[in-house]
């Protein structure tokens, strides 16, 4: 790449949004969802917070699964019309929002949600702890904060694992281990801490149907043909580490306030 720039996370997630992706950007898929969100204890009763919520996907599951009212944040105005629009389509609209904030500094008073999660959107923060203490801000006593995120497994990783993770998917700081997830949140005044780690099995995510799929297909070929960043992006991508699963897995990580 010539022009670093091009690939940063921000540049990224445009042409995620613009490809029209149905699904998160995250390890684990729905299997880890699931996971983060009955850790977090959520029912009916609860008002949830999914923090860099993309394209909806988590938010509309946890409003259908259990009937309880959902927000979510992003920073791309289209994520957040997509999200929208999914909201629409699967019959939530009355149990979920979406609007475009910065994670960093969340736009809702303090103790409002009983639970907040995200998932794969901290560990690309410029500040962690900075988007941690928001989250936890915004929470209230006896809440939780649940956390899906990008964890390396194995230590040390070589460096061109770390600059393949910073080039192709925005990661712009440091990739914690697990003990310093859990150091972060604890850290962050957060109690009951909850640490799962898993390798990852493979680099995509299994939430898309047939008809999304092809959908999402003829947009990146047609991108892939007109824009120059996005071939760019595509090319670095597939350009994927031989040793990248052998070092590189995912954690739910899970406090009380």
């Amino acid at each position: 790449m010539k022009n670093k720039e091009q690939l940063s996370p921000e540049v990224i997630y445009e042409m995620v949004a613009n490809v029209g992706f149905r699904k998160h950007f995250h390890l684990g898929g729905l299997e880890a969802t699931r996971e983060l969100v009955e850790s977090c204890h959520i029912d009916r009763e609860k008002y949830v917070l999914d923090v860099g919520c993309a394209s909806g996907k988590t938010a509309c599951y946890i409003a259908k699964r259990y009937g309880c009212r959902v927000v979510g944040v992003d920073i791309l105005e289209r994520m957040i019309d997509r999200a929208n629009e999914r909201a629409r389509r699967e019959g939530v609209e009355d149990r979920v929002s979406f609007r475009v904030a910065d994670v960093q500094d969340i736009p809702f008073e303090d103790n409002l949600f009983d639970v907040v999660i995200g998932e794969f959107i901290t560990g690309l923060l410029d500040d962690k702890e900075r988007g941690v203490n928001e989250y936890i801000r915004v929470t209230k006593p006896g809440g939780y904060v649940g956390l899906n995120e990008a964890t390396w497994i194995k230590t040390p990783p070589p460096a061109e694992l770390i600059e393949y993770l910073s080039r192709t998917f925005g990661v712009k700081g440091e990739i914690l281990t697990s003990d310093g997830w859990k150091e972060m949140l604890e850290g962050s005044g957060l109690r009951e801490i909850v640490v799962r780690n898993y390798k990852a099995r493979a680099l995509s995510n299994k939430w898309d149907n047939l008809k999304d799929v092809l959908r999402v297909w003829h947009k990146m070929l047609y991108l892939y043909v007109r824009n120059p960043a996005f071939r760019s992006f595509i090319k670095e991508t597939l350009s994927i580490p031989k040793n990248l699963l052998e070092y590189f897995g995912y954690g739910i990580y899970v406090g009380r306030k």
